[in-house]
């Protein structure tokens, strides 16, 4: 059988001795030593090609590393370049409402330093930037004065600041503030990029929305993220999208470790009474007594403080019992107030701005009757607190105002409010996986059908109204995650924002996907529609807000922002939408006209928000732990809790008698509003 293997095996392969002139005969044994080393030559070249590939792989890894690094980086260096603008913008609003009190001469000085400051150099700045610096490093030492945050008289030149002309006085000051917003900017990067090392552990929306990506305020990584990252993967404080990495990453983050010093630069505490320290709310927008002393007071409570001593902090720096619901413009309702208060005289601070079509922002006035009259609450008083077990990222309330709906990690708890006593959950209805939070959740107007969405790509439609609430029908769409929800007025048509900026429209009926709007070019993060039900209105982590006609399928409007969307809401009246944003702001705008209003009482992202059926205040909640109540449209405080967790969701019940928002704390917490 064994025959001339002269062709199996060429003499160029493996050159064995022979005879000349005779042919290759090979016994069996020697065949199978030649198969043996034709194998083990395999085998060695298997090996090294997995230890190149697996080398190749470890490559791959660390380039990834890199590229998550230098994409932090820039993104915080973006922010800060927004943070800075902010800064620049309000220091040019408080030179013009300064510079027509001054007398003619000084006038012209001020107006000179102004120009001059517009025209400085990176040169001239990184010269000064590098004096701060080295006085900064002689102070830490025990030596040289500090750097004082008073206004200097042209003719006392702070230390570490060359004299510019007349002008050094001015720019003395805007040295000082600029050196210390530094600060806390600084800060707030550690803080916040705890979450992002949280959000590598998850791919989920957690840690704050961008898994190792993006979070919204900053880049550095600090020492607190593995303690942190065993916690719930915290799912809130920012939108994840781009790519692999953020797919199905709208993430929260509960982190109850922001200390007084992880402000943004505007809230820092500081003894001008000007927007530079936003007073949480004041009366006539900017009316309180001691403003420097209150703010700094509420503010500088430690978050190693007991409850009790926190809240009697922030009772003795607002001169108030420590209640929950406060009504902070008990002085307001006496309707006899001079008009002259209603302005901004002095320039107490203001937290309300009327900002033009040409960008113009001037404080609001705010009209006699902004916090009185019918439809407008005093307050609003603790009177439930469901412990749901997990962070609450959605609520829902049904009507009548029986049932509130918490959605946490891999379940919806239904509560029965009724009756007060009630600790725990009616019935719990387990959806998505186990691991994943539930970022929406929507009943139908009927109350007997529920839908939820969250970090996964099916929504779920649960029955209500069998014995046993059911799962009757799931919906799967391509992307990874669902952000929000909202449901037509006829009950027909369910809207979803994806985490690939596509809005998918459902048909309830059918249980078929009918459409997707797409133009958001990063995650759609929240959605509003019209009581008509003709209009819908977007908003997303790409800066903009969408409306789309519903009638002829296509987008009508887009309003473009410097900051991300995270929540937004349209008042049932018409006319005003609106907008909460990364950067801490509330944008109210008109849907016709250019015009808004702008509001300033949030120190950190503004996640959700919701306006009362009756269309004359909203509420929004943000990681700032704070419950704010707006009047619509000019943005008017009319009440503000203060939770012990970045409030992450809220709703208010179809009769504007109840609130519930869900917190990072592990429960939801059910308001009274009292009118």
């Amino acid at each position: 059988m064994i025959r001339d293997l002269s062709k199996m095996y060429p003499q160029t392969r493996h050159p064995a001795p022979h005879q000349p002139a005779q042919p290759f005969k090979f016994t069996i044994s020697e065949s199978c030593d030649r198969i043996k080393e034709e194998f083990q030559f395999l085998q060695a070249q298997y090996h090294s090609l997995k230890l190149e590939c697996e080398k190749l792989a470890s490559e791959k890894t660390e380039m990834q590393r890199h590229y998550v690094m230098y994409y932090e980086m820039s993104y915080g260096l973006n922010i800060e370049m927004h943070k800075q603008a902010e800064i620049v913008k309000r220091l040019n609003a408080i030179c013009a409402q300064v510079i027509p009190f001054l007398s003619q001469e000084h006038q012209q000085q001020v107006v000179q330093a102004v120009e001059r400051a517009k025209q400085v150099t990176m040169a001239e700045l990184n010269a000064i930037i590098g004096q701060q610096q080295l006085q900064a490093q002689h102070l830490s030492h025990g030596h040289g004065l500090p750097v004082p945050l008073t206004p200097h008289p042209s003719g006392l030149q702070p230390p570490a600041i060359p004299p510019i002309g007349s002008s050094a006085g001015l720019l003395a000051l805007s040295s000082a503030l600029g050196g210390q917003s530094h600060l806390p900017i600084k800060d707030e990067k550690k803080h916040h990029d705890s979450d992002h090392q949280r959000g590598d552990s998850s791919v989920s929306p957690s840690a704050s929305f961008r898994g190792a990506e993006k979070h919204r305020n900053s880049t550095d990584y600090s020492s607190d993220s593995k303690k942190q990252k065993t916690e719930d993967k915290d799912i809130a404080a920012r939108y994840d999208s781009d790519g692999e990495k953020s797919d199905d990453n709208l993430v929260v983050d509960v982190s109850n470790e922001v200390s007084s010093s992880l402000r943004t630069p505007m809230a820092v505490p500081c003894p001008y009474p000007t927007p530079f320290g936003i007073v949480p709310h004041a009366g006539m927008n900017g009316e309180l007594t001691s403003p420097g002393a209150a703010y700094a007071g509420l503010h500088n409570i430690s978050p190693q403080m007991s409850a009790a001593a926190a809240a009697a902090a922030a009772a003795a720096a607002y001169g108030r019992s420590p209640v929950v619901g406060f009504d902070p413009h008990h002085h307001m309702r006496v309707p006899a107030i001079p008009p002259n208060l209603t302005g901004i005289p002095g320039g107490k601070p203001a937290y309300s701005f009327h900002v033009t079509a040409d960008g113009q922002m001037q404080p609001v006035p705010f009209p006699p009757d902004a916090l009185i009259g019918p439809g407008i609450p005093r307050h609003a008083r603790q009177i439930n607190t469901l412990n749901h077990g997990e962070v609450v990222c959605a609520v829902t309330i049904s009507n009548p105002t029986r049932h509130v709906y918490t959605g946490g990690k891999g379940c919806v708890k239904v509560w029965d409010i009724s009756h007060p006593g009630n600790k725990s959950p009616v019935s719990q209805l387990d959806c998505l996986n186990r691991d994943n939070y539930i970022r929406s959740c929507r009943l139908l107007p009927d109350g007997r059908t529920l839908i939820v969405g969250g970090e996964a790509s099916t929504l779920s439609i649960w029955d209500l109204a069998a014995p046993t609430p059911r799962i009757k029908a799931e919906l799967t769409s391509s992307a990874p995650a669902c952000y929000a929800l909202a449901i037509s007025p006829d009950s027909k048509v369910c809207f979803s924002c994806c985490s690939d900026g596509n809005i998918a429209v459902w048909d309830l009926h059918n249980q078929t996907l009918v459409r997707q709007f797409q133009g958001h070019t990063d995650g759609a993060s929240c959605i509003d529609i019209s009581n008509d039900g003709t209009k819908l209105w977007t908003g997303g982590l790409d800066n903009t807000v969408r409306s789309w006609d519903l009638r002829e399928g296509r987008q009508l409007q887009q309003h473009d922002f410097t900051s991300q969307i995270f929540s937004l809401g349209y008042c049932p009246t018409g006319e005003w939408l609106a907008v909460g944003m990364e950067n801490s702001n509330v944008e109210v705008l008109h849907v016709t006209k250019p015009d808004k209003y702008q509001l300033h009482l949030h120190e950190s992202c503004v996640l959700s928000l919701k306006f009362a059926h009756c269309g004359k205040w909203f509420v929004s909640t943000g990681k700032d732990n704070l419950l704010n109540a707006w009047r619509t449209p000019y943005g008017a405080s009319i009440f503000q809790s203060k939770e012990s967790s970045s409030v992450l969701s809220c709703d208010i019940s179809v009769d504007d008698k109840y609130i519930v928002t869900g917190s990072g704390d592990k429960k939801a917490t059910v308001y009274e509003v009292i009118y």
